[in-house]
């Protein structure tokens, strides 16, 4: 038996793969590398520019993303202050650069107030970034948005914003330890919708300890009245350390079936399918802007947590889901002085098999592997790099469309399984090694 058949006989929900590698791959650098090395051989010409927001209000029971609920005002002014001290030092690294995409993410960044909002767009502006000649999304939370900070992200020049509803039953939310309420959530959803923005999107979670494919549909329903451009659909992973994750429950019996029945909802409604996750509105606006390619174009993190690609070498601060080592990590962070900043210390570096790898992956999961594309590249053929892919085929999850190797829908709703088996060996034992905190 095959690797590939050994973990298809197993569930369909081994990991959400959104970059390779993942940060459990990551380790320390010694001696760390320093940031003008780092960038001298990547292009930037097209880099997406990604703020991380380290803190929310609370913090879900599924929430494994790197962030520090309820902190004191204290601690996200010290944690501004360093974000400048960053942004500054990388400015100067970087050097002559432009921007194609940028994104405010978090943890969830509308828990700043107006004035520290404000200046996380000047450093963005000052970095480039102007989201009137680019796309730029931020995500936001009901219980942290209000009019002054939608009129912020209005004047600012804001096309995109996500919110993760996860469900509009109370009792479902209540499940995973989110205290939401479906009337404040409509509220910020009217308010959203008014302030016009061309892109809304909307995150709901299956999977969820009582949720039915009925209870599903009637979220489905529910974000539809809203007219969202964009739809993602995400299973409900329980990871270590977090509050689900401690009770030890399986979560895998109805995945599958919800996941088919929010699919087959949203196609029926004239949605497309980009991904496993995300479902495109017909009315949704086309993409403006610069061509970034995310198997090929950098990104620039800025903030404890975000992640950077620079070429070979992927970075980020340490990882961690515990919510002590969050802090300390955060407040690491907040003490580095400018000069540190110029100093990359934790990451991966990707040889040329790695960075082949990541480009199969990344397009593999998303719009398929065009041969002309990799070829171009790397000077070979995706097929004979990776005689493994015929196995995709065997078992009919991928196949050649037009020309390009495409997951089928059967390889689409196991997109967390290939992406995992996809993993290189050194990856895999990495991500096995890695301790958990």
């Amino acid at each position: 038996m095959t690797r590939l058949e050994s973990m298809l006989e197993g569930t369909p929900y081994v990991a959400y793969l959104y970059g390779y590698p993942h940060k459990t791959a990551y380790r320390p650098f010694t001696p760390a590398l320093p940031l003008e090395d780092v960038w001298a051989k990547e292009r930037r010409d097209a880099l997406f520019l990604y703020l991380h927001v380290p803190f929310c209000e609370m913090r879900c029971g599924f929430c494994n993303l790197f962030t520090a609920a309820g902190p004191k005002e204290g601690v996200v002014q010290a944690w501004l202050s360093a974000l400048k001290r960053e942004a500054g030092r990388v400015k100067e690294a970087l050097g002559p650069a432009t921007f194609a995409r940028a994104a405010i993410g978090g943890g969830t960044p509308t828990l700043l107030d107006v004035a520290g909002l404000e200046t996380v767009f000047d450093l963005a502006a000052d970095l480039g970034v102007d989201p009137r000649a680019v796309p730029m999304s931020v995500e936001v939370s009901p219980e942290t948005v209000d009019a002054g900070k939608v009129a912020v992200l209005k004047a600012r020049g804001v096309d995109r914003v996500s919110m993760g509803v996860q469900s509009f039953l109370e009792s479902e939310v209540a499940a995973v330890a989110r205290p939401q309420k479906t009337a404040q959530v409509e509220a910020t959803l009217e308010l959203l919708r008014g302030a016009g923005f061309p892109t809304l999107n909307l995150d709901l979670i299956y999977g969820i300890e009582g949720q039915t494919p009925d209870t599903f549909l009637h979220s489905l329903k529910a974000a539809l009245r809203y007219t969202p451009e964009e739809v993602y659909l995400y299973p409900l992973y329980v990871r270590p350390l977090t509050f689900l994750g401690k009770k030890s429950r399986a979560w895998d019996d109805l995945r599958l079936s919800l996941y088919r029945t929010g699919r087959d909802f949203l196609l029926a409604q004239g949605y497309t399918q980009v991904s496993m996750r995300m479902f495109r509105a017909k009315h949704a606006p086309a993409a403006r802007g610069a061509v970034y390619r995310c198997q090929e174009d950098g990104m620039v993190g800025l903030g404890v947590g975000a992640r950077s690609y620079a070429g070979d070498v992927h970075y980020s601060s340490e990882y961690a889901v515990a919510s002590r080592e969050v802090r300390g990590i955060i407040q690491a962070y907040s003490e580095r002085d400018t000069a540190s900043f110029g100093e990359v210390r934790y990451g991966f570096v990707l040889d040329e098999a790695e960075q082949r790898h990541r480009h199969l992956v990344l397009s593999l999961l998303a719009e398929g592997v065009c041969p002309g594309a990799y070829r171009q590249r790397f000077d070979t053929d995706a097929k004979d790099d990776f005689p493994m892919l015929a196995e995709l085929e065997a078992h009919g999850l991928a196949r050649d469309v037009d020309g390009v190797f495409q997951l089928t829908a059967a390889g689409v709703e196991r997109s967390d399984l290939i992406g995992p088996w996809l993993d290189s060996e050194a990856v895999q034992k990495r991500k096995q090694e890695y301790a958990w905190r």
